[in-house]
């Protein structure tokens, strides 16, 4: 018998693996599919810390409480206090760990990210090639390899579990956790389990019932909320609830696959690309300033848009001069898929467009001439944009459709600051533990998206679960 066993082969079960392997325990991971990484092979791969040696590198000054200080502003203090600081504690320890065993990062991070809302020093490392995930999962199979040798650490793929094996001493308050079953029958016991299987951003169910919102996604197709399923069936609370928020912003998927294209995603960071285009509703309304320099804002405001979707609009001389449009495609290759490629449109009218696009004709009709309007007057009265190169005049005329993209799923099984799983009244069910998105990624992000707080402690949960969990 294991002295643990981890439930998912992802960064969070990986480093739990490993951490507690190197303090002496045997471990057994379980891993449903074919090959360890979790999210990982699909993941962007950033992560962040505080006072750690690149940073020192390039004279940054940075420590964890600049850190706290940073995510408490970009959350607006909607996360969990005690374990995003537990996690903050660990994690330069988990970046030295990664930098000691040959994690190689791009020589231009640590660096400020503006993609989501920009903490205010850089402390964002990622590999040189993106997407940087599995430059991660190369160095984690390097540091578990040995004690897979060694017989610390059994790891087995292709195994799906299925339930929380429970033994009951008496009431139901004597409930523990003592090992799992698998899909196929077989029973593992261990004093100890952790699950660490992801989210649920592959669940549409559950995920409309947990974040209460449509899904597009670029969640793994691992990601289907199987510990949160089995925490809550044996009576685990929930956390994170009413914390959704979508990234802003990705071209449909195509046919029944609910992930998107995220090599090729339209290009709506105001600061890197100052927007040519308009951005419109089904009913062909503006509902932002397009140049609005915060990501978060926006993604706050697309929340109230109708299925959080909506078309960037540009003409022929946009697509010359505004570049690019989508990340990986040259004006011509835009140009090309259109009509081809679904959610890619072009028309010689505005109207026709509109009919292609599903948005209102009249609606956008309207919006336009009162766009145009506002470059010819030098000021934007409904909005505020300052950005406003030239109108919406030259035939042809294009429209991309985006949709809210689920990157990370905030809802989770409750923990304490042990990462036991706690039960709906508060009080931890005896050998559960959980770390990684398994827990919601709103206890350490709140209601936001700040720089490597995804990957980052999710490792650093493991390595402190694991050292915990060998010792104990």
């Amino acid at each position: 018998m294991a002295d643990l066993i981890v439930v998912g082969a992802g960064p969070g079960g990986l480093a739990c693996t490993i951490a507690a392997a190197e303090a002496g325990a045997e471990v057994l991971l379980l891993e449903k599919a074919g090959r360890v990484g979790g999210a990982l092979p699909y993941s962007g791969g950033h992560l962040s810390a505080a006072g750690f040696s690149a940073q020192r590198a390039k004279g940054i000054e940075d420590d964890v409480a600049a850190h706290w200080a940073d995510i408490r502003r970009i959350s607006r203090g909607t996360g969990r206090e005690d374990l995003t600081l537990l996690s903050l504690a660990e994690q330069p320890a988990v970046l030295e760990w990664l930098l000691d065993a040959g994690y190689a990062i791009d020589p231009a991070t640590p660096r400020i990210v503006h993609g989501h809302e920009q903490y205010r020093t850089p402390r964002t490392v990622h590999a040189p090639d993106l997407p940087g995930g599995p430059e991660i999962l190369r160095v984690l199979e390097l540091l578990l390899e040995p004690h897979v040798k060694s017989g610390k650490a059994d790891v087995r793929c292709g195994v799906r579990v299925a339930e929380l094996l429970v033994e009951r001493d008496g009431d139901a308050a004597d409930e523990q956790v003592v090992g799992v079953t698998t899909e196929d029958g077989r029973v593992f016991r261990a004093p100890s389990v952790v699950l660490a299987t992801g989210g649920f951003g592959y669940a549409p169910e559950l995920f409309a019932e947990l974040d209460g919102a449509p899904l597009t996604t670029s969640a793994a197709p691992t990601s289907t909320g199987d510990g949160v399923e089995m925490g809550r069936r044996i009576g685990a609370g929930v956390q994170g609830r009413g914390k959704y928020i979508p990234t802003f912003g990705g071209l449909p998927p195509e046919g029944d696959d609910l992930r998107v294209d995220w090599l090729h995603r339209p290009q709506l960071v105001a600061p890197e690309r100052p927007p040519w285009e308009i951005y419109v509703d089904r009913n062909g309304r503006r509902w932002v300033a397009e140049d609005d320099p915060s990501i978060d804002l926006k993604e706050r405001r697309l929340t109230a848009v109708d299925q959080m979707t909506f078309w960037m609009v540009f003409d022929a001389r946009a697509l010359r001069e505004s570049r690019p449009m989508v990340h990986g495609w040259t004006p011509e290759d835009l140009d090309a898929r259109c009509g081809e490629r679904r959610g890619v449109h072009k028309a010689a009218t505005l109207a026709e467009l509109a009919v292609k696009a599903g948005i209102s004709p009249e609606g956008l009709a309207e919006t336009a001439a009162r766009y145009n309007a506002a470059v010819a007057a030098g000021r934007d009265e409904e909005f505020g944009r300052a950005h406003l190169p030239a109108p919406i005049t030259e035939a042809p005329f294009y429209a991309i459709e985006n949709h809210p993209v689920t990157l990370i799923t905030f809802a989770g099984l409750d923990v304490d600051t042990s990462l036991r799983v706690r039960r709906e009244n508060n009080t931890p069910i005896p050998g559960l533990y959980a770390i990684g998105e398994v827990i919601g990624s709103a206890a350490v992000n709140g209601n936001a998206f700040c720089s490597g707080m995804c990957l980052t402690p999710a490792m650093a949960f493991g390595r402190i679960l694991g050292r915990t969990l060998a010792t104990s």
